[in-house]
């Protein structure tokens, strides 16, 4: 990638038309290779019991994740509301990647005719437990005998929508080892509901 560049940099405009086409086909090839790989080395690491696992709060987990996301946002004019979020038993790096990755889906697959409107909220599941939800009002998820939450399972192009296919595999692989379950569900708005369930931390469990 660094030399590709390079000879973009430097013979860019200089060659001729083909030369320059195939140059950004190498760049951008070694960026997706890139992304990948930094994508399949997260989902390895997921393995093994979540002894690890503490109380954790959402509330500082999610911001975490705006905080990532911040340019992404920004670009994007995206409205995000969050309402208050609970403390659940979690391991705090993996579950800001959880949101990561949902919001910056959210944001990915959003209609090219309208504004990007995300909520994210949490409701009492089963007992100590809580349900957490992340709704976009975006193209929505076509009905497909496919499993989403697979490993480089794709229902787009990457010439549509960029990406590695890893993002969902990743959020269902930590949402599992926390003894939780990651699902999705139309919006009433024609836009995706994620929805996953984590256990509440002992003191959210007693009150």
């Amino acid at each position: 990638a660094a030399f590709a560049q390079m000879l973009k940099k430097r013979y860019g405009g200089r060659l001729d038309a083909d030369a320059d086409t195939f140059i950004d086909i190498v760049v951008g090839g070694a960026k997706r290779m890139d992304a990948l790989i930094s994508d399949l080395l997260v989902y390895s690491r997921l393995s093994g019991d979540a002894s690890r696992a503490g109380t954790v709060a959402l509330d500082q987990i999610c911001q975490a994740a705006l905080d990532h996301l911040g340019e992404v946002i920004r670009t994007a004019k995206a409205e995000i509301s969050v309402a208050p979020l609970p403390k659940v038993l979690g391991e705090s790096e993996q579950l800001v990647q959880v949101f990561e990755n949902l919001i910056d889906n959210a944001i990915k697959f959003r209609r090219p005719d309208g504004p990007v409107h995300i909520r994210i909220w949490a409701e009492p599941a089963a007992p100590g437990e809580w349900r957490i939800s992340v709704a976009d009002n975006g193209i929505g998820v076509e009905a497909s005998q496919q499993d989403i939450f697979e490993i480089f399972r794709r229902l787009h192009t990457a010439s549509q929508y960029p990406g590695t296919g890893v993002g969902l595999a990743i959020c269902k692989r930590v949402i599992r080892r926390l003894g939780g379950r990651i699902w999705f569900d139309p919006a009433p708005n024609g836009g995706t509901i994620f929805r996953f369930t984590l256990r509440a931390a002992d003191d959210e469990a007693e009150a």
